[in-house]
């Protein structure tokens, strides 16, 4: 299995994949699309086997607010987070970011 990116483009797909997360760990990403650091580190999440749903900030700021909101966690981007249970099992930004943990953390459950 290979990666599979989803665009995240409605609050309502956000709310079927914080329910999801109840059955199986989902992955999000919070892309910048003008940011050097973002685009790599999307570059090395190619190598994850798992879906992960990207946010693109500029286009998506209301649900890029909302899983701020929800998590209770801070924006950055790039940013990820792994849910399980509708809460992240795995939050990393940036250069912290590790595809590995974050496939770890996919597979776990």
């Amino acid at each position: 299995m290979s990666t599979g990116f989803i665009r995240v483009s409605s609050i309502d797909r956000l709310d079927e994949l914080f329910a999801e997360s109840h059955t199986r760990p989902v992955a999000l990403f919070k892309h910048s699309n003008s940011c050097g650091i973002s685009f790599d580190i999307y570059e090395q999440l190619t190598a994850v086997k798992g879906e992960i749903n990207v946010v693109v900030v500029q286009q998506d700021r209301e649900i890029s607010n909302a899983i701020a909101d929800r998590l209770g966690v801070r924006h950055a981007s790039p940013q990820a987070f792994v849910l399980w249970e509708g809460a992240p099992v795995y939050h990393a930004t940036h250069y912290g970011i590790e595809p590995n943990a974050i496939e770890d953390k996919l597979n776990s459950k």
